[in-house]
């Protein structure tokens, strides 16, 4: 008996659980890497994962790298199999916390939050933290996000022929409606 009221009470609590987890499958993330009087260096991925349990203060996401769509097709062939190694490199992942983050208290204002948390691009992992604006949005979540990476803090090499075309500095713009 007391094994079928823990079943019972596991079963009820569940769905529970479930209902605090919000996530989508298409999150973006733009990034730009241009330097002043050369071509613009700048891509987009509209399938990113995004996943966020309220009650942990937990978001992830996860970006397939040859999902990163530019302008021009040379620039995304490059992209892949020089800079980024897609084909042994083929995800880029964060995994954080949301500091003081209350469900309870998101409202349709924008507030700001600090992200900390573990990305890994190219094979590389450093903590970073981020200044996010989050809001309600619909029965959902939206989440803004801007910030630079460094191409060295992740071992992506720009060759010497190349250098002064691509900045070492990576504007990062994430956006993001979860449901």
């Amino acid at each position: 008996m007391k094994n079928f009221t823990l079943l019972a009470l596991l079963l009820v609590l569940y769905p529970i659980d479930a209902q605090n987890k919000f996530s989508s499958s298409k999150c973006a993330i733009y990034f730009e890497a241009s330097v002043p009087l050369f071509e613009a260096v700048e891509a987009k991925n509209d399938d990113v994962n995004c996943t966020l349990i309220p009650n942990r203060k937990e978001i992830t996401f996860t970006a397939v790298i040859k999902r990163f769509k530019f302008k021009r097709d040379l620039m995304q062939e490059h992209f892949n199999s020089n800079y980024m190694e897609s084909d042994r490199y083929s995800k880029a992942t964060f995994k954080g916390v949301i500091e003081k983050f209350d469900l309870k208290e998101i409202t349709e204002e924008e507030k700001d939050f600090f992200i900390i948390g573990k990305i890994t691009i190219h094979g590389q992992s450093r903590m970073i933290t981020v200044l996010a604006k989050i809001k309600k949005a619909g029965n959902g979540i939206q989440i803004n996000s801007n910030f630079t990476l460094n191409t060295d803090d992740f071992n992506i090499e720009i060759p010497n022929i190349v250098i002064a075309k691509i900045s070492k500095t990576v504007n990062t713009q994430i956006f993001c409606v979860l449901n």
